[in-house]
C-alpha cells in the first residue's frame, strides 16, 4: 500500500540524448535538407541533449524525475549507411559509461544501426545482455522502408527472444508527404505542422498501424510496443481500426493487441484527460510516465506536479510512476 505523504520514485521512460559524433554523421549526410526537424537540436535544447552528467541530473532533479531512460534522438541513425554499425557501439558504451557514472539515475535503450537489421538485432543483443539496456527505441522509417518490411523481422524477432520493448518514435514524414499535406504556408508554420505540431505523431501512428495490420503480434505474440504522447493518435480511433483487423485477416480483434501488446507513455504531454482515455482502452497497467527531456522540460517541479495530479492514487498511481515500467522490464535479457 502507498502512503498518502510517502515518495513515489519517478521513471521517465523517453528522455533523449545526443553525441557530438552523430551530429558530425547527421552533417556529413545532409540530412538537414531532407529533415528540419535538426533545427530542434539547436540552442538550449542542443546543449541539454549532449549533456549527460551533473547539469541532466540537476534537471532531474528539478523536474521530479529520479531516474530517465536514455534514447538517442529522432532520426537517430535511420537514415545513416553502413558506418552507422560503430557509431552505435559507441552510442551504446558511452549510455553505459553514464549509468555508471551516476548509479541509479539512468537506464538506456539500445541505439541500433537499422540500416543493417542482422546487426542491428546482434548490438541489441549486447546491449540488453552485456550492458544492461531495457530495449530498444526506433525512429519510424529507414530510407523509403516502413518498419513492417520484411527486413526488419530481425530486430522485432531478436527483441521478443530478449523479452525487451520497442519503443516507436516520431520522425518526419518524408519530403512527398509534407508537400501533400503540409505545405503553402510560411516556411517555419510549415516545419511545425509537419513535426512537432502533427506531423510526427501521424507517422509515428502509422508505423505502429502498419506493424499491428502486418501481423506482427500474430507471428510474436509476447513482444511489446511502446507509442509515446498518449498513443501518437492511435487510441483515439482505435474503435475506428477495429475494421483493420478483419481487412487484415489477423488472429484476433484489434483491441485485443491494443490490451496486450501495447503500453503507451505520456512524452511530457501532462493531461489527465489524455491519461483517462489511454487507459480506457489499454488499462491502467499499461500506462508509463516520460518527460520528453529535453523537448518539454518546464521549470517548477513539473513532472512531479503531473503525477499529484493525473487523477491516479495509491497503487494506481505507483503503478504509473514506476511499477509498470519495472514490471515490463523485469525479465530483460532472460
Amino acid at each position: 500500500m502507498v502512503k498518502k505523504d510517502e515518495h513515489i520514485p519517478l521513471i521517465g521512460i523517453e528522455e533523449h540524448f545526443l553525441t557530438e559524433e552523430v551530429i558530425q554523421a547527421w552533417d556529413r549526410a545532409n540530412l538537414s535538407a531532407s529533415d528540419p526537424s535538426l533545427a530542434h537540436n539547436a540552442g538550449v535544447i542542443g546543449q541539454r541533449l549532449l549533456d549527460v552528467s551533473q547539469g541532466r541530473v540537476e534537471l532531474m532533479d528539478e523536474a521530479g524525475v529520479d531516474v530517465q531512460v536514455l534514447s538517442l534522438t529522432t532520426p537517430a541513425l535511420h537514415e545513416l549507411g553502413p558506418e552507422s554499425i560503430n557509431i552505435a557501439k559507441r552510442c551504446n558504451d558511452a549510455i553505459a559509461e553514464t549509468i555508471v557514472r551516476h548509479p541509479g539515475r539512468f537506464q538506456g535503450y539500445a541505439t541500433l544501426p537499422v540500416v543493417d537489421p542482422e546487426a542491428a538485432a546482434l548490438e541489441l543483443e549486447r546491449c540488453v545482455k552485456t550492458l544492461g539496456f531495457k530495449g530498444t527505441m526506433l525512429g519510424g522509417r529507414v530510407g523509403d522502408r516502413n518498419l513492417d518490411h520484411p527486413d526488419f523481422a530481425p530486430i522485432f524477432e531478436s527483441a521478443s527472444a530478449l523479452h525487451v520493448p520497442v519503443s516507436l518514435h516520431p520522425r518526419t514524414p518524408p519530403i512527398a508527404v509534407r508537400e501533400a499535406y503540409y505545405s503553402g504556408m510560411s516556411p517555419d508554420l510549415e516545419i511545425a505542422l509537419a513535426t512537432y505540431g502533427l506531423g510526427w505523431h501521424y507517422d509515428a501512428g502509422v508505423q505502429f498501424v502498419r506493424l499491428l495490420v502486418s501481423g506482427l503480434f500474430d507471428r510474436l505474440p509476447k513482444l511489446q510496443l511502446i507509442l509515446g504522447h498518449w498513443g501518437e493518435m492511435v487510441l483515439f480511433f482505435s474503435e475506428r481500426m477495429a475494421a483493420l483487423g478483419r481487412s487484415a485477416k489477423l488472429d484476433k480483434p484489434v483491441m485485443d493487441y491494443l490490451k496486450s501488446n501495447l503500453y503507451v507513455t505520456a512524452s511530457g504531454m501532462f493531461s489527465a484527460n489524455y491519461l483517462a482515455r489511454a487507459a480506457s482502452i489499454v488499462g491502467k497497467d499499461r500506462l508509463l510516465f516520460s518527460t520528453d527531456f529535453p523537448y518539454q522540460y518546464r521549470p517548477g517541479h513539473d513532472a512531479r506536479r503531473f503525477l499529484n495530479e493525473c487523477g491516479l492514487e495509491g497503487e494506481e498511481l505507483a503503478a504509473f510512476a514506476h511499477g509498470n515500467w519495472d514490471r515490463l522490464t523485469k525479465n530483460c535479457g532472460q
